[in-house]
């Protein structure tokens, strides 16, 4: 892109793999690899929860929402970075980069506010066991995971408007793995100082669910050192540390990245702390959910046996 005042920008280049040069290949086997095991590991998962009637409860159901979010949530970001590590072309279109910032940021706070649902489910079938199925109806689920699409898809929208009218003009370089707000507003020629508003706006949301969710487990970890039995601790604690893991992995890296306000990190930790949200942590679902969860385990082995028998009864 042509630089100059005048030069209006009209599509933004990821510099970052430019400094890859000939090991670009090194990067695209192992991120296509855990592509197709993100895609595949969460499609799995969705499915045998819907087709299972035992994985038929609220727990199980937002699993199920997590890895449904998590195959789109991946999708707006890794096929456009296997994209650049093996083509010439390593360029965004501006309005393909709005769209992969609108769309990453839409389903990844709604994948914030149904983690936050996954803690309350928690802590009112370990804390209220008596009243959970009472609490905890399946139209109160659906209704749930409605709102949270509702607001994660609403939220963002403002920014993204406003951000599409500004003027971008002399570098086109973003400094960053996928379209994020801070890279690519850098490079507007305008004030940009709306941001703050806007990022204390973000900050609140994280923190709110953070609240929330620690809240829940620190209620829900004092419930669970009053059972006598060492089994019930010990079945109770598994179930938990599982959602833990992941909220802190997802929640850790996530704040990490927009709650530093004034704060600046070189490009190679703005990098690490990226693909630590956009790749390390929905590759960590599938196998936290799945391969940790003797439940889903015995549907997935279910499923697989009632194949290879319709298989064989058809031959």
């Amino acid at each position: 892109m042509a630089s100059g005042n005048q030069t209006m920008v009209t599509e933004f280049l990821f510099s970052v793999f430019l400094h890859l040069h000939g090991s670009s290949l090194l990067f695209f086997i192992p991120l296509l690899l855990i592509y197709g095991f993100i895609i595949t590991g969460n499609l799995v998962t969705f499915i045998v929860i819907q087709l299972d009637i035992a994985l038929h409860t609220p727990m199980y159901f937002f699993i199920s929402v997590l890895s449904f979010l998590e195959i789109w949530y991946t999708t707006t970001t890794i096929p456009k970075m296997l994209s650049s590590l093996v083509s010439e072309q390593k360029t965004i279109t501006l309005g393909g980069c709005l769209m992969q910032m609108y769309f990453f940021h839409s389903i990844g706070i709604t994948e914030g506010f149904v983690l936050t649902l996954m803690a309350i489910d928690r802590y009112i079938a370990i804390c209220n066991p008596l009243r959970y199925s009472t609490i905890m109806t399946f139209n109160l689920c659906i209704q749930l995971t409605a709102g949270s699409c509702l607001c994660g898809f609403l939220f963002v929208l403002p920014e993204i408007a406003w951000i599409g009218t500004l003027p971008f003009c002399g570098s086109n370089e973003i400094q960053q793995i996928f379209c994020d707000f801070t890279p690519v507003l850098s490079l507007a020629c305008t004030d940009t100082s709306l941001v703050v508003i806007v990022d204390a706006i973000h900050a609140a949301e994280i923190v709110a669910s953070f609240l929330v969710i620690a809240l829940s487990y620190i209620k829900i970890i004092m419930v669970i050192l009053r059972i006598p039995s060492a089994e019930g601790r010990h079945k109770a604690f598994s179930t938990c540390a599982a959602h833990l893991a992941v909220f802190l992995l997802f929640f850790g890296s996530v704040a990490v990245m927009y709650l530093r306000f004034s704060a600046t990190y070189s490009v190679f930790w703005d990098t690490v702390i990226a693909v630590t949200f956009v790749i390390l942590a929905p590759f960590l679902n599938p196998i936290i959910y799945s391969l940790r969860n003797k439940d889903i385990k015995t549907a997935i082995e279910k499923l697989f046996c009632y194949q290879k028998g319709a298989v064989r009864v058809e031959r």
